[in-house]
């Protein structure tokens, strides 16, 4: 029987019965948008991340839009204003970027962490150097303390990208809250899944907060009255609703990828891979990402022996062709690029049973 990468069913099999009472209970509400359970969320995630307010939305990539474009109609940014931002992203991170008319300064990363190198970031700043995006990109926290320094020394935002880590942690801090605001995709593949597109914003900025919350509803200060131009990106009451019964389980389950993610470190033997690096830096593993400069035969080879992996990315943002004509986005990344064409996700998941990856071990090995 082939192993899948990811199986959504089973892991709402986990928790079937409360996801069912939950969904049953909007439905008998009568009530579907901007109601209780879309309140209740935004408080129960807002205190799980140590943020003053959280702002539910339409899913990932609309929460960096919103930060970004609510900064611009607060006056801190301008067109054409300058955001740092790790080289071998999802090409999300650049779109909420672009999307507000902004430049996007792609800094390579540490090929260990696969994380930006904050050795690298300040010799990228320039006077028209506005923000940093961090990603905490695979569920690692990408999140320094040479970082903060940049950002403070030169009078930076920090905007997170924790699309992929909730529930990481920077000395006992969640990654959502180390910046000066952060956005978050409840996607159903990742460690905190909806039932399909949605996301938020975390942040302690009360007029961005504001702002941000008017911009997902048409840009409306009150009702029928328009502040901005906004746009509609709202968390629906269905998706809150089993958020708040995930949200429950998620330490539970990044414990659990953590423990499968050392299984894999410490039994994996394979010359031809190298392993994700495991160290005193938080990683809630949302992938684990093996390198293997024959990465389409390992893949072939394990599919062949019903195992599905995925690949994370295979084409870096800079080389995607909607940016093909874009002159300030040119430059040399050969470490991004050895990522994006080496890079292999195994199966890591609550859902795996002990055979499970024992298997996936022994075949990994075995190529």
């Amino acid at each position: 029987m082939m192993i899948p990468y990811l199986s959504l069913k089973s892991i709402t099999e986990l928790y079937k019965d409360e996801l069912s009472a939950a969904v049953n209970s909007v439905i008998d509400s009568g009530w579907y948008l901007q109601g209780k359970a879309n309140e209740l969320f935004e408080t129960e995630y807002r205190k799980y991340i140590g943020t003053k307010y959280c702002i539910g939305c339409a899913n990932g990539l609309d929460a960096l839009i919103l930060i970004f474009r609510a900064y611009k109609e607060m006056g801190i940014l301008h067109d054409g204003d300058e955001v740092i931002v790790p080289a071998n992203t999802y090409i999300a991170s650049i779109l909420a970027i672009t999307e507000n008319n902004l430049k996007a300064v792609l800094v390579e990363p540490n090929l260990e962490t696969f994380q930006i190198d904050d050795s690298k970031i300040e010799q990228s700043i320039t006077e028209k150097t506005r923000a940093i995006l961090l990603v905490h990109l695979y569920g690692r926290c990408s999140y320094t303390d040479k970082i903060k320094n940049i950002a403070k020394k030169h009078n930076l935002l920090i905007v997170e990208d924790n699309a992929q880590a909730h529930g990481c942690l920077y000395k006992n801090q969640k990654t959502g809250s180390l910046g000066n605001a952060a956005g978050h995709s409840f996607y159903p593949g990742k460690n905190l899944g909806a039932f399909g597109d949605a996301g938020c914003v975390t942040t302690d900025d009360d007029e961005l907060a504001e702002c941000v919350r008017s911009l997902s509803n048409y840009g409306q200060s009150e009702k029928y009255v328009f502040k901005y131009c906004g746009k509609n990106s709202r968390l629906d009451e269905t998706n809150a609703a089993v958020l708040s019964v995930k949200l429950k389980y998620l330490d539970k389950e990044n414990n659990r990828r953590k423990e499968i993610a050392r299984i894999y470190n410490d039994k994996i033997k394979n010359n031809k891979i190298k392993l994700p690096l495991i160290d005193s830096t938080d990683n809630v593993f949302h992938i684990y990402p093996v390198l293997c400069k024959e990465r389409e035969k390992l893949q072939k080879y394990l599919l062949e022996n019903d195992i599905h992996t995925i690949i994370h990315y295979p084409i870096a943002p800079h080389q995607q062709k909607c940016y093909s004509n874009v002159e300030w986005y040119k430059g040399n990344f050969p470490i991004t690029e050895q990522i994006h064409r080496e890079e292999l996700s195994l199966p890591l998941n609550q859902s795996l049973k002990e055979d499970e990856i024992d298997y996936i071990i022994k075949t990994v090995n075995s190529f």
